[in-house]
């Protein structure tokens, strides 16, 4: 069976525009995805959206803080549980996650998901605990699920076989990491996660107004043209333009 990869997006928020892109004004709304992987090994997410909580009462989930930064349209069936059982995959048939960090957007769905081990970069997790609960976007009620974490070092083929291979893509947060999948119908992509959030953050070599270490994600942008010339598709993080022509499953990407 060929590796399959489909995507889903789990609710939108609304932030400050300048923390996606560095001086831009306003607000912007963007989508929260997360990706499926179908692997003859096994189900893979990449990440996975917000908590449920933040459907009906997000100030308490999230703190009133984070509330003034943030704003959701989050509703019932637009989280990853649900979002997979409409596509005929039960979360219970999950074997792993692949967080590419641990902000609250990206792993707050990871208990919906109870048999699956949760993947992620080792420094990731040790900096998420250093600071959660303290209005970095980093909550260790969502990553301290009691699920089995798998904490790895830098690059990581998931499968052996090259074709699911996690890549550090330090930067926007010390630990964060980005997913290169090599589909047989679709040629390879790479899940960037929010190591470059939009398109325009690339076009323009432009880093966000916050990010663990600017210089970093501008390597990372570096790195990302490279993966681009050689032919690989990038699936920017949270670009609305961008996610209005991506195909939702159950189309597959690739």
């Amino acid at each position: 069976m060929p590796v399959q990869l489909y995507a889903y997006t789990c609710g939108v928020m609304t932030m400050p525009y300048d923390m996606l892109l560095g001086g831009a004004p306003g607000h912007l709304t963007i989508p929260v995805p997360a990706y499926l992987i179908v692997h003859p090994k096994g189900r893979v997410l990449f990440d996975a959206g917000m908590h449920i909580d933040c459907q009906h009462d997000a100030a308490a989930h999230l703190g009133a803080p984070t509330l003034k930064v943030f704003s959701f349209d989050y509703a019932p069936g637009e989280e990853i549980a649900a979002r997979l059982a409409a596509t005929e995959v039960a979360p219970e048939a999950i074997d792993l996650v692949i967080n590419s960090h641990l902000h609250f957007d990206h792993c707050g769905g990871n208990a919906q998901l109870p048999n699956a081990d949760i993947l992620l970069q080792a420094r990731e997790l040790a900096h998420a605990r250093s600071v959660s609960g303290q209005g970095r976007g980093y909550y260790d009620s969502e990553f301290d699920t009691g699920q089995r974490l798998r904490q790895v070092e830098g690059e990581h083929d998931v499968f052996g076989d090259g074709s699911v291979v996690c890549l550090p893509t330090y930067g926007h947060t010390p630990g964060h990491q980005s997913l290169r999948v090599q589909t047989q119908t679709g040629g390879a992509f790479l899940l960037c996660g929010d190591a470059c959030y939009l398109k325009e953050s690339l076009d323009r070599m432009q880093v966000p107004g916050r990010a663990a270490d600017p210089e970093a994600m501008l390597a990372v942008f570096r790195h990302l043209r490279r993966m681009e010339s050689q032919g690989i598709r990038l699936m920017y993080g949270h670009d609305p333009a961008f996610w209005q022509d991506v195909p939702q499953a159950p189309v597959r990407l690739g």
